[in-house]
This record gives C-alpha cells, sequence and structure tokens, in this order.
C-alpha cells in the first residue's frame, strides 16, 4: 500500500475515533457540536494522538464549557479512551494511592483550586492522573507491573489493532489509473456506440491482505510476559480475519479456535486448558519444525508474516532450529523476533543465548516485546512489511 493510502487510512480512523467520543458525550448530555467537534480536531492534531494525557486535556478545553460538565466528561473519558468504569467508594485501579514510582509525585496545577480542595478537584486531578499514568504504563515491563497495573494495560491492549501489510493478488479490478487495458469493458463501451472507441478502460490488481501468524513462548522462562502477550493476540485476532495464533514450550499448540471468544477472561482460560506444557521447558526447533511440516505446508504460512514471542533460551539441538528456521524463512514472508530481553538491555543489547544466535539470520525484524510501547512499535512496523 503506498504511503499516501497508509497515512490517509490512519487519519480517517482517528477521526472516525474523535467523532466517537465526541457521539459518547451528546449520549450523556453534553452539547457538543459540529464545531467543537472540529476545534477538538484541530487541537488534536497539534498534539500526539496516540498519548491519552493530550488526548484528555485537548477534549477537557474544546468540548467543556461549564465547570459542572467536568466529573460527566471525565466518566465518558474513562470508559470510552480507558474502556473502565469507575466503581463507587473505590480507588481507580490507576489511582495515586495504588503506585509508589515517581508518577505518585505529578501534581495537576488548578488556579481555583482551595486549600482545602473540593471532591470536583479530587475526581479532577485523580482522573488527570490516569491519563498520565496511561503514558507513563507504556514503558513499563510486564514483568515489573502489579496485578491492578496488568490489569489496566489489558484495558489498552483492547484498543490496539494490528495492520498487516498487504499485496498484490492476481486478481484484477477495474481502476482509472491503472496499468493494464481492460478489453472486456473497452469493447463493450465500443459496442454501445456502434464500433467507435470512445475511451479506454484500465485495470489494476486487487490488493490482498497478508495472514499474520503469531507463535507465542510459553515456557517457564516467559512466564512474565506470555499471559500479556495472550492478550495481545486476542486483541489482533478479533481485529483481523487471517490471524493464527500459536503456542509452544515443549510442543506446538494452536490455541486460534480458543482466542475467538469474545470475553478476554474466557478466552485465556480456554487457552490455559488447551496448552499442556504451559511455564515448562523450551524446544523452539522442534516447534518451529513442527510448524513448517504441519501448518507451513498446507499454504498458512506462504507469503504470510511471522512473529515469534520468545527469549531463544533453547534447549533442543541447534541443528534443529537452524533447519527449522531455514525453511520457515523460504516459505513466509517476513519474520519478526519479539524478545523481552532487548528490551531490557536496550540499545546494547545483542543475541546471547544459543537460540537467538542461530535464529538472528533468518530473521527480518527484533524488537522488543517487553511493554506496552514495543507492541505498538510492532503494529507501527506491519503496514511497512511490503
Amino acid at each position: 500500500m503506498p504511503a499516501t493510502d497508509q497515512a490517509a487510512r490512519t487519519g480517517s480512523d482517528l477521526v472516525a475515533r474523535l467523532a466517537g467520543f465526541a457521539r459518547a458525550l451528546r449520549e450523556a448530555g453534553l452539547v457538543v457540536g459540529t464545531g467543537d467537534l472540529l476545534t477538538y480536531g484541530e487541537a488534536t492534531a497539534l498534539l500526539n494522538p496516540t498519548d491519552l494525557v493530550d488526548l484528555y486535556w485537548a477534549g477537557r478545553t474544546t468540548l467543556v464549557t461549564r465547570r459542572d460538565q467536568l466529573p460527566v466528561y471525565d466518566e465518558v473519558f474513562r470508559q470510552y479512551y480507558l474502556d473502565q468504569p469507575a466503581p463507587p467508594g473505590e480507588p481507580e485501579p490507576w489511582s495515586v494511592k495504588q503506585r509508589s514510582d515517581a508518577t505518585a509525585t505529578l501534581q495537576l496545577p488548578d488556579p481555583e483550586r482551595g486549600p482545602e480542595g473540593t471532591p470536583d478537584d479530587e475526581q479532577e486531578a485523580r482522573m488527570g492522573l490516569m491519563a498520565s499514568t496511561a503514558g507513563t504504563m507504556r514503558h513499563r515491563a510486564f514483568g515489573d507491573c502489579s496485578p491492578a497495573e496488568l490489569a489496566a494495560i489489558r484495558q489498552l491492549m483492547r484498543r490496539m489493532r494490528l495492520v498487516p501489510p498487504r499485496r498484490r493478488s492476481r486478481r484484477q479490478r477495474h481502476s482509472r489509473r491503472g496499468t493494464t487495458p481492460d478489453m472486456r469493458r473497452i469493447v463493450r463501451r465500443t459496442m454501445r456506440h456502434h464500433g467507435d472507441p470512445t475511451e479506454l478502460a484500465w485495470t489494476r490488481r486487487k490488493p490482498r491482505t497478508r495472514r499474520l501468524i503469531l507463535i507465542l513462548d510459553v515456557s517457564g522462562s516467559m512466564a512474565d510476559y506470555s499471559r500479556a502477550l495472550l492478550q495481545f493476540a486476542h486483541g489482533t485476532l478479533r481485529s483481523s480475519r487471517k490471524v493464527e495464533v500459536f503456542c509452544f514450550g515443549t510442543r506446538l499448540t494452536r490455541i486460534t479456535h480458543q482466542l475467538e471468544k469474545r470475553r478476554p477472561d474466557e478466552a485465556l482460560r480456554a487457552a490455559g486448558e488447551r496448552v499442556v506444557d504451559w511455564e515448562g521447558g523450551t524446544r523452539i526447533g522442534e516447534s518451529i519444525d513442527t510448524f513448517v511440516k504441519v501448518w507451513g505446508r498446507r499454504g498458512i504460512s506462504r507469503g504470510a508474516i511471522v512473529v515469534i514471542c520468545s527469549d531463544g533460551l533453547e534447549r533442543g539441538a541447534a541443528e534443529t532450529l537452524d533447519a527449522a528456521m531455514q525453511k520457515l524463512a523460504r516459505l513466509s514472508h517476513r519474520i519478526v523476533w519479539l524478545n523481552p530481553h532487548k528490551g531490557d538491555q536496550g540499545d546494547t543489547w545483542v543475541p546471547s543465548s544459543l537460540g537467538m544466535m542461530v535464529a538472528a539470520p533468518y530473521v527480518d525484524e527484533m524488537l522488543p516485546g517487553h511493554d506496552l510501547a514495543s507492541l505498538e512499535e510492532l503494529a507501527a512496523v506491519l503496514p511497512r512489511l511490503r
């Protein structure tokens, strides 16, 4: 897909997201006109549309006209962007009361706040802290998160969508700026005008979405990351039909059908019952070889994007892994490897384990997979793998 088409589609998705938020505010009783929505879009364009903090303050300054509308705006923002209702009498999962890191020292300036403060001021500050914490959680490793923080990250993952790249198929479709003459359409037009040709018709190859295959390591060394990666796979599977999900420890297991359930908890529970080697040993080479022999030769990986999430701590034979990666590289279009240790060590990371040293020559993109920001980086890289 050309870069202009990709940018146009991304812009249209953002406009639809902002319009949906304005529609939710109207349903909650706030008066939001078309002019207010245009101002909200202009303010968002000047900021970072992927940052919840910028989205919160841009909407508050352009869509809220009275102070008594702030509680309604905060509640709608929480439900729309964070998908998290606020139970009465309980602090939010991202509240400052449940955090002990540097985020707890953040304070929102408010010139109208008195020395004692009011309930509305406390609600406003708490909502601002939730949006600020959402930004800092993007760079927090899954293994360092508390259960409450992991639940909050799961809510953010539900809004993430992977967009696999597209390829040109052999099928043709009508196009005003095509490359191949559409002889059938040209003949029909000529016959309507009694044999006099009027104008040419063109066709171009119809684009198709490439298949995306996720192969997740659920061995003991990936215990801190496997559940978050499964949650990410569940959201990816619901965003596109051409997605297949596999898990491996000592053996390969297909869990695509289990993750198709609507509720994430039910999907993860069904996947856990399906995978019998959860948090066990690691046999990367044998698992990838099984995938190539059983699934790859059926055409499921031909021309696909294969994403392998593993730390590369192989316990099997290096020759098996090398042969399996070589076969997988010939069948697939691109291979992307997510290694959590790459995110922990930063730019100084080099493949040190035997498995990663063997697999690295066959990998097209090596990315970290230890936090939410690294998964967003994967979502940004995939459309460029054309």
